[in-house]
This record gives C-alpha cells, structure tokens and sequence, in this order.
C-alpha cells in the first residue's frame, strides 16, 4: 500500500493493511454485505466498521468517491478510528454527513456507554464539503482543533461528553445554524459564540453553567434556546434583543429575575422558568399564556435584610444541581446545598467537613436483598447509596428523598431507613409537601450509607426510669403498658407497636360470625430480659366482646416470638384481669420463649459487607372464638394481615402487538388503570385476585414459541423477573419475537443495536411462517428456575395456598400473510399503518420502526418539530423513564395514529427530522419514499391503468396505448 503517497505515516499503513486481511478473512465466512447504498456508508453497527472502510479504502472501490454520509462507532479501537479518520480527506471527498456517536453499547443496568474517541486527527480539516458532524456519547473532554476549522460546518453536535469549556475559535464557524452540548461539564461560555450570526438553534442544557456572556445577544438568527438544568442566577440584558427568538428553555436553574424585556420578544411562543427562585417575576411575564412559572416561590418572602455595617460576610452556600450523566461531587468546608438528578436533595452545612470530600451515589433498584422490611412496613423508594461508607462529618448532613405517598395514614408513619453499625435502624423524619403528590422525607444523617424510605406502624418508645412510667400507643389509646417503681434498677428503653386487625376478616377467614380478635401488639425492650417487678400490659377486648357478657373460656391471649412461626396459647400462664372493655394481664418478661439466636449474617450486594438480620419483635394478640385449634388459625390470619390483594394485567400495543405491557396492580386499581391504557392497548381481561407479601418474587414467563426480544438485567432465560412492593409502579413494557424470528435472525445475519434484528427481517421471516398458536404469558412466584414448564395446565390444576403458578393470560400477534389452517383465525388482525399518500409514497410500521430505532436521545427534538407539546413529551418521559426505546416509539406512533388520513404527514416528518439534525434519519426516509413511489408507478404500468407517458421513452407501455384484454 502506497502509505507515503497518500500522507500517511508507515505505522497507519500497517494497520490498514492488518485491517485489510482481518476484514478479508471475516468477509471470506460471513458474505461481504452490501455496505454501499447509494451516497450511503452505515457501518456503526457492523462489527469491526473501522476494519471494513479501510478494506474498501484499500481496494480503491469508485463508490467512495460518491459517498456523502457515513457512520462510525465511537467504541472503535481508539488508534484504529484514528487512522480510519485520517483516511477520509482522500478516500470520501465530497463527505456531508460524519457521524461518530458512541452509545450503541450498555452497561449491565442498561444505560448507554460513552464511545472512546477523545480527539479528532488534524487531517478532518480538509473535508471541505462538510456539514454535518454528529460526536455525541463519546469522551471529549476539550474540543478536537480541526472542528472550528471546518468552515461549511451547519450543524455540530457534541452532546453526552465531558467537556468543560468550548473554544473561542467557535466563533469561526459562520455558517452554523445548530450546536448541541448537553449533558457534558460546561462552566463557562466563550464571548465568540455571539459572532454565529447564522445559528438558529441552540442546546446547552444539563451542564454547569453559572452566568451567560453578554454577546450572546449578538445570536441575531436564534429561534431556539435551551439552557435547563444549568446554575444560571441571572440572564444578561442582552437576550432581550434575541427578535427571531420562538422558544426559550430555562427551567431548573437557580433564577432569581428575569428581563422584562423578553415578555417583547416580537415571536417568543414558550418561555420556561420551570423550577427557579423566583419570588417576583415582571407584570408582563406574569400573566403571559406562553410563560410557564411553575416550582418557583412566587410571592414568598425575600431573603432577610443585609447586615449592618461591620457585620463579617457570610459567603453564600454554594448550589449544585447535578446531571443525570454526574454520579458524583465535591464537598468543601464551606458547606453546599447539592441537587442529585433523581430528585434527592442534600445540604452539607458549614463546616460539616474539614477538607474537601468527593461523595458519590447511586440509586439502586428495589431488591429484597437491599429493602429490609418488617411484616407490616411497605415500601415508598428506591434505595439510594451515599459514598463513602461510615465517615463521620463534623455536623449533621440534611438529606431529603422523594417518596410515593401512603394509602394508608391510620396508625401508620413514614421514616428514613438506613444501614448502620451492619444494622438497620430508622431515623427521626420529618415530612414536607411540596404538591399534594410531592412529598419530602427530611432527617438529618452524620455519616452516609444506604437509605430508603418505608411506612410502618406507629413506633411508641419511652425511658423506664427506676421511678416507673406509662407507655401508651397513640394510635390506640386503650393500649398501654405500667412500667411500676422498682421494675429496673438502671433506666433501659422500651417501644411498643400495635397493628390494627379488620373487624371482617377475621370471621371470614374462620367461617365464625362470633369470632374477633384485639389489635396485635409488639413489644420489645432493652436491657435485662427480666424485670424485677411485674408489668402490668392492657389491651381492648376484641370488637363486639364486653367483659360483663364473655364466655371466658372463649378468650384466648398468644403470644408469638420470632424465628418460631407458631402462636403459642399463653391464658392459662397468666392471670387475665377483665374490665367492661379491657384485658389487663402482668408479666416479668416480654419473651415467653427461648430468645432467638444471634442475629445471622447475610450477603449484601456490595463486597465486603454483610447485613445482619435484626430479630422481630415479641407479639402479643387476643382472640374471642370457639375454635380449639386458636395457634393455627392466628398463623394463618397474621399472615392474611399482611397480603395484598392484586390483578395481573398483560395488554399489547394497538399498534405495535409485539410490545407487551406488563403489569401488578392492586386490585382496586384496575378499572382506573384498564381506563388509561386501553386506548393505546388492547389486551384479555384480568387474572382473577392473586394475593402477593410486599417483596415477594415473581416473574412472567412467555410461553408457546414466544421469547423477550432484549438482554436486558431483569431478563433470565427469557423470564421477565418482577419484585412486588404494594406502592411502587410493578410494571415493564418487553418486546417478544417468536423462534421463528430468532432463527430468522441468524440466517440473515443481520444484528442491529444491542443484538437485534431489523424488524423488517422479522415481518419476512413472519410472512413465510406462521408464528406458534396460541400464545401466552403465565405468572409463577418465587425465583426464576432453570426451566419453565411451556404449558400452564398442570401448574393450574395444583393451585393453592402455596402454588407457583399465579394466572395464565393469552397473546394475539398479527395474523400473517399466506397462513392457512384453522388457526389463522386465532391471530389478531392489524390493519396496516400507512402513512402518506400514493404520489409523496408510504411510510409502513416497519419503516417506522426503523426511524424509531435511530433517534436515540434526539426524539425530544423530533417530537417538538412534530409539533407535540412539552406537557406530552413529559408524560411520556415518566411513563416510560427507564425505556428509551420505549419513549420513542410512543412518541412518534402517538403521532403517526393521529395523522392517520392526512395529506402531508410524511412532509413533516422528514421536515422536523432535518430541523432536528437528523438529516441522515431523513435521507433514509426519502430514499423509502422514492423506491415506494418506484414501486407504484411500476404496479400502475404493469396493469395499464397509467397514461403511456408514465413509462420512459421506448417502453412497452409508451407503444401500447391499448388496454390489455381480461
């Protein structure tokens, strides 16, 4: 290879020509695929791409000379993209489109993987007729010299990196009309930036920025501006001469004013200041219907008067709010108020450490391994990790977490959860609401861990004194316990809790009208296990049961110690004192068994630490019944105290049957729930009531021929796991394919991004075969085994108490071209998604799928263009936040469904696709567009209804003027 005469160095000639053979050697076993479409070369989702363009470079093929866009994988090996790159000048000169995005690979959690590039060679320079350069999702940590450079640049995307400042050679690029920097580092902004007089849209938002420079006034062409979740604590004058302004983003800062002036921008449609500390906002902006003020303290009280003269200044703390890309964060001595991109807040005080401190967190899924629940605790949060474990600070650290509100408030409080000492234990909480479904845990923590926020029964503690004392619960006031003088010798701690017991279930469960039972008593003390003198405790009679009219042989007191599951009969080993309405009986002790053994040590997510299990607390209960057997049957009605009753729900997408919705609710829930979904969802009825313990296991099994179309973490074997916790969403949206799709796959040895096929290839593969019939989803308890039955039917005959199998509900794929047999009529009839017209061509679902699946993080952009409103796309950011894909084919099918029929829908995508830098999403769609309009105009001559000049010059049809005869 002529290494020299092309300007390459030796070294980059001998890894061309290692590529060439390596490329040579995969092409001789795989087939060489059509790499070249067109002016099109796609190769971020081949393996080795890099390997592959420099074969064809090699080999001289005339068709690079003609290619405008190409794609690369920033996961590349970083010398070899640098060669690569190097090459481009000479081997793809007329080159308008270069993307060199990373994020095609993921982590085990499922969140995009930057790529490796880090610098760009000097040599990308001479890419004279360049335009469009996409580095998104890579590792810059400053901007590569040859980008200001390129003169002819419109558009340059440089989002999810790690840069920190952008050059003032910026400012050379006349010709940008688009620059994109979220999600990176950026403090400041250079003053050049003001001199692209040509830019039009511009997105700095999720970085650090703390002021904007004057000149930015000078964006004389800029329509759009989005500055959110940035530190901005005022807004230059300037902006206010920003006439071609229509949409200005400035929601989660730290905003304190705002110019007037913008409420006379000529074209301003939307003005976000969402989230700020606005106490006092201009007349004119606050009335504006395209204003948005919400999350601000309007009207609130203003900071307090300024010292008096001689006073010392007391910096101001400062204020981080951090990305969702940032997992970490400095602490100094001065203290900070830190903002983490899941919504907890934190506030480290003045001297709260003596040097400077880098904490790190995580937000963990909910797992029963990391959620330590007592029997009647349900849970409200995820779990978040503060690093570093066990370093004590100087002061208290303020921590604030978000938490679901509890369905139940009787006799019921919220705490903060936390790990310490290897033990659990929960801290003094106080709760503040911000909105009626924005709630607040706020405690104040002296070194960092894990933390979660659980709802429990009231926890009522005392000090026992040698004096004696009372305690009484405060959610049942005629339960208390007499601590007399002389009961101890040195003062010990003693906490009482007390679970109400439905007045109904309990003669349902026992088939006994006559039967109650009194609220359930925990109690627990520390200390000595014995006192010296008898506590006297008092409960109500159960409801309905009055001392004077009782049948005492009918009244029974257990007691209960954990690990042991029996309730023990304990009425003959006390004397039971009985007034008109309560039981009071004494006892030396709380335990009336062998104590438990030493708490034992379980292993914890994280290496190196065990958790220990903290034993349960001894239970009182008194029951009125006529049965005899009372130790069974209180096993059996405890336990009914702490299920949950729930439905099990699986819909499929209206249009895309192949997305399944899967679903835990309770049951009181499900119409409302049923209500929401079915217009976009259709799916079988409900499973009947499962009852489900708050953290108890299952998962969804597809079965018949179906498999889950993702490697995803809570994937097993193709078994969707699930983890139930009554207040939290129990919900996962899951792509299936059928066997026949995966066998599809390998034989076309098309892999798309994350392994999956093209759906193209599975609706071929469908149309020669028909899926399995009948196809279903059945839910089981506990852990997914190595094998699960396909079929239901056995696992339904032996259902009972403590049955695996939960529900079996059916699936409806599409029915399938040329199937035959009576089972064509089992499979659901999807008409096709048509979008456009004959003359402007037709966009299909698949196709549609297609442009789903390459959008990325750029569908926010798109869905705006669409002309979706904000409020949507934020609906939809929730319902699907930990679905990327999910939130993109929502987007752009909610839209497709409500263009159905009308002329010029596909004008508008491929026109919001340009306007949102994603012209080579929109080339692919024009070239679908013209091969569609290829294909009709060919169908119109084959069957002669088209006007002879439809046909080229000398054609058939130009020389038939006659229909053909029938």
């Amino acid at each position: 290879m002529a290494a020299e005469a092309e300007g390459l160095e030796p070294e980059t000639a001998a890894v061309e020509d290692a590529a060439g053979d390596a490329t040579d050697a995969v092409d001789a076993r795989l087939g060489a695929p059509p790499l070249l479409v067109g002016s099109r070369l796609s190769l971020d989702l081949y393996p080795r791409g890099c390997h592959r363009l420099l074969h064809l470079c090699a080999q001289q093929v005339r068709q690079l000379l003609e290619v405008e866009f190409l794609q690369l994988s920033g996961h590349e090996d970083p010398q070899l993209l640098q060669a690569t790159l190097a090459r481009l000048p000479w081997s793809l000169p007329r080159l308008r489109s270069l993307v060199l995005k990373g994020g095609q690979h993921r982590d085990a959690l499922g969140a995009c993987l930057r790529g490796s590039l880090a610098t760009l060679p000097a040599s990308l320079s001479g890419l004279a007729h360049l335009a469009h350069l996409d580095l998104s999702f890579n590792s810059l940590e400053t901007l590569p010299a040859c980008v200001p450079q390129l003169c002819g640049l419109d558009a340059l995307l440089l989002s999810h990196n790690c840069l920190s400042e952008l050059p003032e050679a910026l400012g050379a690029l006349a010709a940008l009309t688009f620059l994109a920097a979220t999600h990176n580092r950026l403090q400041t902004l250079p003053a050049a930036l003001g001199s692209l007089s040509s830019l039009q849209r511009l997105d700095l938002s999720e970085n650090l920025l703390d002021a904007l420079p004057p000149e930015i006034g000078g964006l004389s062409s800029l329509a759009e501006l989005n500055l959110a979740s940035n530190r901005l604590q005022g807004l230059p004058a300037s902006l206010a001469g920003l006439r071609s302004l229509r949409l200005l983003v400035l929601h989660s800062n730290l905003l304190a004013s705002v110019p007037a002036g913008l409420a006379r921008l000529p074209l301003l449609a939307r003005l976000d200041l969402r989230d700020n500390q606005l106490r006092d906002v201009p007349p004119e902006l606050l009335n504006a219907p395209f204003v948005r003020l919400q999350g601000n303290p309007l009207g609130g009280p203003s900071p307090g008067p300024h010292s008096p003269p001689g006073t010392p200044v007391v910096p101001e703390m400062p204020r981080l709010l951090l990305t969702s890309d940032l997992d970490s964060f400095a602490v100094t001595p001065l203290g900070c108020s830190v903002t983490l991109a899941c919504g907890v807040r934190l506030q480290f005080p003045v001297g709260a450490t003596a040097t400077p401190v880098t904490i790190r967190y995580r937000l963990w899924l909910p797992e029963p391994r990391l959620v330590p629940l007592g029997p009647h605790d349900s849970l409200l949060s995820g779990v978040l990790e503060l690093q570093p474990h066990g370093v004590a600070f100087q002061k208290d650290v303020g921590l604030w977490l978000l938490f679901v509100p509890p369905r139940a408030r009787r006799c019921r409080e919220v705490v903060v959860r936390t790990l310490s000492d290897n033990s659990w234990s929960d801290l003094e909480t106080h709760l503040e609401e911000e909105a009626p479904k924005r709630l607040w845990a706020r405690c104040q923590v002296p070194h960092f861990s894990w933390f979660l926020v659980v709802s429990r029964p009231v926890s009522d503690a005392c000090l026992v004194p040698p004096e004696g004392t009372l305690l009484c619960s405060s959610g049942h006031p005629g339960v208390k316990v007499t601590f007399p003088p002389g009961a101890t010798e040195e003062p010990r701690h003693a906490r009482m809790q007390v679970v109400r017991v439905g007045s109904r279930e309990l003669p349902a469960l026992l088939g006994e009208p006559e039967a109650a039972a009194s609220p359930l008593l925990y109690l627990s003390q520390s200390g000595p296990p014995s006192f010296l003198r008898p506590v006297t405790v008092q409960l109500p009679l159960p409801p309905g049961v009055t001392g004077l009219s009782l049948d005492r042989s009918h009244l029974h007191l257990l007691y209960r110690a954990p690990p042991a599951a029996t309730w023990d009969d304990i009425t003959a080993q006390v004397a039971l004192e009985l007034t008109h309405l309560y039981a009071r009986f004494q006892v030396t002790h709380f335990s009336w068994s062998v104590p438990p053994p030493s708490a034992s040590l379980v292993p914890h997510p994280c290496p190196g630490l065990c958790t220990p299990l903290t034993p349960s607390l001894p239970r009182y209960w008194l029951w009125y019944t006529t049965k005899t057997c009372v130790g069974g049957l209180a096993r059996k009605a405890w336990e009914r105290l702490r299920l949950h009753r729930v439905s099990l729900i699986a819909l499929q997408r209206r249009r895309d049957p192949e997305q399944v919705l899967l679903q835990c609710l309770p049951r009181n829930k499900v119409d409302s729930t049923l209500r929401r979904l079915l217009e976009r969802y259709r799916g079988p009825e409900p499973s009947d009531t499962v009852e489900m313990f708050e953290g108890e296991k299952f998962f969804a099994a597809f079965e018949r021929g179906i498999n889950v179309d993702a490697d995803r973490p809570d994937c097993v074997e193709g078994r969707v796991c699930f983890v139930f916790y009554s207040h939290l969403k129990n919900l996962k949206e899951v792509y299936v394919t059928t066997t026949l799709d995966r066998r599809a796959q390998a034989v076309r040895g098309q892999v798309g991004q994350r392994g999956r096929a093209p759906r193209a290839a599975w609706a071929e593969a469908r149309a020669l075969k028909p899926t399995s019939s009948h196809p279903q989803v059945s839910f089981y308890r506990g852990e997914v085994p190595e094998e699960v039955p396909e079929e239901a039917e056995a696992a339904r005959q032996k259902r009972g108490a403590d049955a695996p199998w939960m529900a079996t509900l059916p699936l409806k794929l599409p029915r399938l071209r040329g199937s035959k047999g009576p089972g064509q009529g089992a499979g659901l009839s999807l008409a096709p998604l048509n979008l456009g017209d004959a003359e402007t061509g037709f966009l299909t679902q698949s196709n549609l799928l297609n442009v789903a699946g390459r959008l990325g993080p750029d569908w926010p952009a798109v869905a705006l263009h669409l002309g979706l409103p904000y409020r949507e796309l934020q609906r939809i950011r929730h319902e699907f936040r930990d679905d990327l894909d999910g939130q993109i084919r929502h987007m752009l099918f909610s839209w497709a469904e409500r263009q159905a029929g009308q002329p010029g829908a596909v004008g508008l995508l491929v026109e919001a696709l340009e306007q949102s830098d994603r012209r080579d999403v929109a080339e692919e769609v024009r070239a679908v567009l013209e091969l569609g309009r290829r294909k009709y105009q060919e169908g119109i001559q084959r069957t002669s209804l088209a006007p002879g000049d439809l046909g080229p010059p000398g054609s058939s049809a130009s020389r038939s003027p006659e229909p053909a005869q029938t």
